[in-house]
């Protein structure tokens, strides 16, 4: 069930990005399994009342992959999936980088300049301690966004505020706008880096179902200490034409292409 709801939302990335003639494919695509995995299995939220003060929340600091927020929240049903068609429209609530002030449910942050998202989750994770509430806060980053500065000094304010509530998302896949992450600005020893700096390090396959929620889950019973899961992931994920290839980092398919991963996909849901 999960993988066939991953390759729908892959499916509604594909073709809304195709209608809008813009916006980021390759990303998107590659966190779908993990969205899938954390809406449809691991995360307290209710798609009716998505206001509700107990649910956990779903910080995008890479604001960019919003295609893949977008139609996981249609998808799990916060709103219509036919509304993914007005991606990037004039006077859409789906905009290129998610806003709250665009009025579509769902959404936590208003995202877009990378590096901010986990200082802003480091707040909602210190209010829900003084509030004595049970959620969790979730913070989705991208590793080339791993480049700025201010990720490191939210690190380190998360574990000295002991923030057990708290998980940052890495998506592992090595790749940014200008090529490997490794060339552009080396991340490695990634892992040991967080551990320096006081967080419960977690990896994880990102493409796998079962990897990614025991993963989330071990996050969760952390005691006091954050949790960072690194997810390895190959961008493109699904589409052979363009898996691991940084040039689909916001390069979007024609009709053709697209009419062509989709086949991809539907032969998927057929295994």
């Amino acid at each position: 069930m999960l993988q066939k709801t991953a390759t729908e939302i892959r499916k509604s990335i594909i073709t809304s990005l195709t209608e809008a003639k813009s916006g980021h494919l390759g990303g998107s695509l590659g966190l779908a399994d993990f969205f899938t995995a954390l809406y449809f299995s691991v995360l307290n939220h209710d798609p009716q009342n998505p206001g509700w003060a107990g649910r956990d929340r779903v910080i995008l600091s890479i604001g960019h992959v919003a295609p893949v927020l977008y139609a996981t929240l249609a998808h799990a049903g916060y709103f219509p999936v036919d509304e993914l068609n007005t991606l990037r429209k004039l006077g859409t609530r789906l905009q290129g980088h998610p806003g709250r002030d665009h009025g579509l449910p769902g959404i936590e942050l208003s995202a877009g300049s990378l590096g901010q998202g986990l200082s802003v989750a480091i707040g909602m994770a210190i209010a829900a301690k003084m509030d004595h509430r049970s959620h969790r806060i979730y913070c989705l980053h991208g590793d080339g966004e791993l480049q700025e500065g201010s990720i490191w000094e939210a690190a380190m304010a998360a574990s000295h505020h002991k923030l057990g509530n708290l998980t940052a998302i890495i998506d592992r896949n090595g790749l940014q706008i200008d090529g490997n992450t490794e060339k552009v600005m080396r991340l490695e020893p990634l892992a040991d880096k967080w551990k320096s700096f006081g967080w419960n390090v977690i990896s994880c396959d990102g493409h796998d179902f079962i990897s990614i929620i025991t993963a989330l889950n071990n996050a969760a019973h952390s005691g006091d200490v954050p949790s960072v899961i690194i997810a390895k992931t190959m961008m493109g994920k699904g589409i052979p034409e363009i898996e691991n290839d940084y040039r689909w980092h916001g390069k979007v398919p024609t009709s053709a292409q697209s009419a062509l991963f989709l086949r991809h996909l539907e032969g998927n849901n057929n295994l």
